[in-house]
């Protein structure tokens, strides 16, 4: 063994050594899925600790679910956190209209004192941004100077004073001219930021803010409230022993006191099974049973925040009890009910209805009320109200146990969501998946996942344990649980529709990195887990595609880079297309889906566009010009090698779906055209101990991970000396939490090195890449839904969270499958 070989060696098993050590952490994932089915009805836990924080939507927005055992009397909270209880002092522009004196030129003198002159300055009404839409006061320049003048009569009164601000930038709060709270970057909703009552005065107050734009938007709303003292009895925290995620479910189990508690959240999202998929309800079981061999009187509580159903929590809701013959149910939905009117990124769906659901034979007692209210009206065992109008509601259900003793006793309850229309679909809006009729109701889908309930959790726990097992033999028990974490998050940032074609939609929105639906470079690196489990799935990802080129819509002899901005699906809205890029995307996931199905006709009924694609390839893709790929944060590049790769690859598969749909001699024709481009690529992208980023700098390196097509679809264009030569030397290149994207910065995508490591010689070396992408998830810092795009050195993401495109890390079983190994 040669020197760097012994160094390669040394620095497998050193990971290897660590791979265990991260074993042995608590911590289970960066975020922890609960309720997951789209992009609008995605609830998660961003703490190890269930009852730590508040459940939170993937955006981060408080989507609450508040979950509390009674044993003998005695409470114990298990599920998020109690809600707290404010009373307004100075109310902000969403619970009634105030003025402020503003300026947009730097003031003059001390702007801060109470006694200063505003002359020229201007009143206006709060809020104030740049949005027409969603302010009184526009404000378009670089700086914004603020001050409200208010009175307070008795300062000692208020028990704990809060700051109510949201804000879009940089801000700095002076209370009576003393700085209270300063803040570089924006907020996409309320905080309540505790400062001292001390600082207020008996009788007049003012508070100044000075705002600085720096990009995007502009906004500006705040307020003061006091948070008010809790009643009744203290209520204990019960105490979490561990936590399981599989595919399917998320389970922690819980001791409350003389009580024992599983808690399971069940998403039945089997991708073979398109009914129970769209089927827009969650399960969450409790299991109780004794742990002193005792007898005792045990309920659960549910308390579900009607946030769920709105965009801001300012907006006013209906919230109804209501039953049918077999289910009790709880409704809340928006009194505005805005259907399909709002796309972009950082958004909650505002249409449509939330449901809380139980059989009624388990004799549940269900109300609403306030959130403030909720425990209070637990403790006195519910409350009368059936209907209640307003804001930041809750959605209660009592769950009697009687008398439990050691033989486990368990219930469920169903978290389902009604959206009505889901998608706008070039002008069409289309109903979900489940009710494309239009005739189907929310009531029956409540009563068939009550009546499924046994058969639907036996079908996921089989699931469940056949992918784990599948994932460990692929790649060992730490891939096995990336794969996991990927499951769930990777369907939920989808939505299923039928189009007015009559073809199947998967259509996702591009969380967290531009809201785009039916983005094609998102739809390429999740693509091997809807290969493996369901491919007419991956055709939903191309369909909306191919139709936007065949249709007319989109002239361009390349293919598209999205579909709109979720959930309007008409037409792009990406600033500029990526030529190279989508077009081989599209080329080489057709190939896949072919290769997979062992059936041309898809690629036959797409064959001109196919072949429009291909020829655009074949005269630009092997030297590109100046343009992005999927890696748009890292900019514009010329002569990109791994970009070239995927050209020479799309092309290959053109020839493979050719020879599968009988065109022989066009099949011959463009294989040999990619195979006269591989000794080309290697020539110019050989920088001696690896291939090069761009063909003219050879101080250069990136990932080259387009190549792993070439062996999961057993193209056998490039030879293994390649492989052999990147690999070694990615590993001499293997920062803390992985290989960085390519030389420039040391930013990485978990998703490209996991396609990067299956092409890895090695199962020794495979592990050694992937390592780090599992220490990453237990490790990092950044508490989302698993980030695909972070700091390789320190693991705090760069961007991006709850991203489809981690369906990428079932490639190694995709070849596995393919090659069956």
């Amino acid at each position: 063994m040669n020197k760097l070989g012994k160094l390669n060696m040394c620095f497998i098993l050193a990971c290897l050594v660590s791979f265990f050590t991260v074993r042995a952490q608590e911590r289970k994932a960066p975020a922890y899925p609960l309720i997951t089915h789209n992009p609008n009805f995605s609830i998660w836990s961003m703490t190890d600790q269930l009852n730590a924080s508040t459940t939170r939507h993937w955006t981060d927005a408080d989507h609450s679910l508040l979950g509390l055992i009674s044993v003998d009397g005695h409470l114990y909270r298990f599920l998020g956190q109690e809600e707290p209880n404010y009373k307004s002092i100075l109310p902000t522009a969403e619970e009634q209209p105030y003025t402020v004196q503003y300026t947009e030129v730097k003031p003059d003198g001390n702007w801060l004192s109470a006694s200063y002159q505003a002359d020229g300055w201007k009143s206006g009404t709060a809020p104030i941004g740049d949005d027409e839409k969603q302010v009184k006061t526009l404000w378009k320049s670089d700086a914004i100077w603020v001050r409200r003048t208010f009175q307070v009569d008795d300062p000692q009164t208020i028990n704990e004073l809060f700051l109510k601000l949201n804000h879009d930038d940089n801000v700095e709060v002076f209370l009576n001219g003393k700085k209270i709270y300063q803040k570089t970057g924006w907020t996409n909703s309320f905080e309540y930021l505790p400062i001292d009552k001390n600082d207020l005065n008996a009788g007049e107050n003012q508070l100044a803010i000075y705002l600085r734009n720096t990009a995007g938007g502009r906004y500006l709303d705040f307020g003061l409230v006091d948070r008010l003292k809790e009643s009744g009895p203290k209520v204990e925290l019960a105490v979490q022993k561990d936590v399981e995620i599989t595919a399917t479910r998320t389970i922690y189990n819980f001791q409350a006191g003389k009580i024992d508690l599983k808690l399971s959240f069940t998403s039945p999202l089997l991708l073979d099974d398109l009914k129970l998929l769209s089927r827009p309800v969650s399960y969450i079981s409790y299991q109780v049973k004794s742990n002193d061999g005792k007898q005792h009187a045990v309920k659960v509580f549910l308390s579900a925040s009607t946030n769920i159903a709105v965009y801001k929590p300012s907006q006013e809701v209906l919230a109804e009890k209501y039953e049918t013959a077999d289910m009790s149910i709880l409704k809340a939905g928006t009194t505005e009910q805005p259907v399909l009117q709002k796309g972009a990124d950082d958004m909650r769906i505002d249409w449509g209805y939330f449901y809380v659901a139980s059989p009624k034979k388990d004799a549940v007692r269900q109300f609403v009320s306030s959130g403030a209210e909720a425990i209070d009206l637990f403790r006195k065992d519910g409350a009368a109200v059936a209907k209640l109008k307003g804001t930041s509601l809750a959605l209660n259900t009592i769950i009697p146990f009687g008398t439990v003793g050691k033989k486990e006793v368990e219930r469920f309850v169903e978290l389902g969501y009604d959206e009505v229309f889901a998608i706008q679909y070039f002008n069409n809006n289309l109903r979900p998946w489940w009710n494309n009729s239009g005739t189907e109701t929310f009531e029956n889908q409540l009563a068939a996942a009550a009546t499924d309930y046994q058969r639907v959790m036996d079908k996921c726990i089989a699931f469940d344990r056949a992918v784990y097992a599948g994932a460990v033999k692929s790649g060992g028990e730490g891939y096995a649980h990336l794969t996991t974490l990927a499951y769930r998050q990777s369907i939920a940032a989808h939505t299923l529709v039928k189009s007015p074609e009559n073809e199947l939609l998967w259509l996702s929105k591009e969380n967290n990195s531009g809201g785009f639906i039916n983005t094609v470079d998102v739809t390429y690196p999740s693509a091997p887990l809807y290969l493996i489990y369901n491919p007419e799935l991956l055709k939903g990802m191309l369909n909306g595609i191919f139709y936007f080129s065949e249709s007319g819509k989109y002239p361009h002899p390349w293919a598209a880079h999205d579909l709109g901005t979720y959930p309007k699906a008409n037409g792009q809205t990406y600033g500029e297309p990526m030529p190279v890029e989508e077009s081989g995307n599209m080329i080489i996931l057709t190939a896949a889906i072919t290769k997979v199905q062992r059936d041309g006709s898809y690629a036959r009924k797409h064959w001109k566009t196919l072949t429009d694609w291909v020829d655009y390839l074949v005269n630009e893709g092997f030297d590109p010009k100046t343009q992005l790929c999927t890696d748009d944060f890292a900019g514009h590049l010329a002569r990109n090698a791994n970009l070239s790769v995927k050209a020479i690859v799309g092309i290959a598969c053109y020839a493979q779906m050719a020879d599968a749909i009988g065109e022989l001699e066009t099949a011959k024709k463009y294989r040999a055209i990619a195979e006269q481009m591989v000794p080309k690529w290697m020539e110019m992208a050989d920088a001696g101990d690896h291939y090069a980023l761009t063909f003219d700098d050879k101080n250069t390196w990136s990932q080259k991970y387009n190549l792993i097509w070439d062996k999961v679809l057993g193209l056998n264009l490039f030879p293994q000396e390649v492989y052999n030569k990147e690999i070694k030397y990615y590993l001499t290149k293997q920062n803390k939490f992985g290989i960085p994207l390519d030389s420039r910065k040391a930013y990485t995508k978990n998703d490209w090195i996991l396609w990067t490591a299956t092409f890895a010689p090695t199962r020794a070396e495979f592990e050694a890449l992937v390592q780090p992408v599992y220490k990453h998830a237990l490790q990092t810092t950044s508490r989302v839904p698993l980030n695909d795009f972070y700091d390789a050195n320190t693991g705090v993401r760069e961007n991006f969270k709850a991203r489809s495109v981690v369906g990428g890390f079932y490639m190694k079983m995709l070849l596995d499958k393919l090659t069956k190994k």
